[in-house]
């Protein structure tokens, strides 16, 4: 069953559920860099090579791991960047990247119908599996996917990752997740923890949430999971999260994005090789709402961060056919219009990151 074209651009179009903003930079922390020496001072914002920045940084996803380390660690400003961490939404995300003023994002496959309708971006590199799961209360009779036929969807917004990922499971079990046809109704929450709550009191049946809350929860007894975005056959070893850099950054100053995918990479490398450093870091620095270290960590090592021998080895051919892969997916549901081919073709841009 296909979800017309102009229900996704409506959807996507009423997606402006703005967040409080929440920033920091980095340049002038004092952090401290996982046993490494800390280099954020090493340069003022004057003296960087690209100034200063806004990146999207603090949704407290714990799969956000890799821009909270490459901003304590550094490696943001040892490539000439003074970054800031802001809170921002997918409409907030999309115009930014349009305009040039954010340069770079990590999305899911979300962001595929508005590229379709305009929206100047172009994939340049996988950031992680994972990270989202689908929970019910315990004492639920939803256990498939079949069983959320006529059922509330919690969501953190309509247009986002965990709205597109039910969206994707639902389509391709013959449900339509248009809401037109009443098979499913999607309500968004811009807090995971009113998410969690509207599941509780039975405002909703269903709460699709980031990790690590439905992980916590699920620990806790509080929730059942019927959902795992790391292990469903559909999704799994597929990037949860890709990068997307702003076309006009591209276009105008493609060093700058070979900077941001250096600095990202450095950070997925060492939370490869340091996950317990990298887990004391995002919980002393409040990035992840968690206190349970251990649990924290399986999450990150589930993520699927690559070494520094992946990503010199066939990485980008990965992300390449993950955004075909995805590309197919949503034109199969009537996502998206376009031929498949050519425009996996149109929205994948290679990096050369030396």
């Amino acid at each position: 069953m296909k979800m017309k074209k102009h229900s996704i651009t409506a959807l996507l179009a009423s997606a402006v559920i703005l967040l409080a903003s929440c920033s920091v930079s980095e340049a002038g922390s004092s952090s401290e860099k996982g046993g490494a020496e800390n280099n954020n001072n090493a340069a003022q914002t004057s003296e960087l090579k690209y100034g200063k920045i806004d990146i999207p940084g603090k949704d407290g996803a714990l799969c956000g791991a890799p821009i909270y380390i490459a901003y304590e660690n550094g490696y943001f400003t040892e490539e000439g960047f003074d970054v800031n961490l802001i809170s921002a939404d997918f409409e907030t995300r999309k115009i930014g990247l349009n305009n040039g003023t954010i340069p770079i994002v990590n999305g899911d496959f979300q962001f595929f119908p508005s590229i379709e309708n305009g929206i100047n971006v172009k994939v340049v590199d996988g950031l992680h599996e994972g990270c989202i799961k689908f929970a019910v209360r315990p004492d639920s009779d939803i256990s498939t996917v079949e069983d959320l036929k006529g059922k509330k969807i919690g969501v953190d917004e309509i247009g986002g990752t965990p709205h597109q990922v039910a969206s994707l499971w639902l389509e391709n079990a013959g449900i339509s997740a248009d809401p037109s046809a009443g098979d499913v109704t999607f309500l968004p929450y811009s807090d995971g923890n009113l998410e969690f709550e509207a599941l509780a009191n039975g405002e909703i049946d269903v709460a699709a949430l980031w990790d690590p809350l439905g992980s916590i929860h699920e620990k806790a007894g509080d929730v059942k999971i019927i959902f795992d975005l790391g292990t469903d056959p559909y999704f799994a070893d597929h990037f949860c999260c890709f990068l997307y850099a702003s076309n006009k950054v591209l276009e105008e100053n493609p060093d700058e994005v070979a900077a941001l995918l250096r600095a990202y990479r450095k950070a997925q490398e060492w939370i490869y090789e340091h996950p317990e450093e990298a887990v004391d870091i995002i919980i002393n620095k409040n990035y992840a709402s968690i206190e349970d270290k251990e649990l924290a960590v399986d999450l990150v090592k589930s993520y699927g961060y690559p070494s520094a021998d992946e990503h010199s080895g066939e990485w980008d051919a990965h992300v390449e056919q993950d955004v075909k892969y995805f590309v197919d997916g949503l034109a199969k549901i009537g996502y998206l219009e376009s031929d498949p081919d050519q425009f996996a073709k149109d929205i994948y841009q290679k990096v050369d990151v030396n």
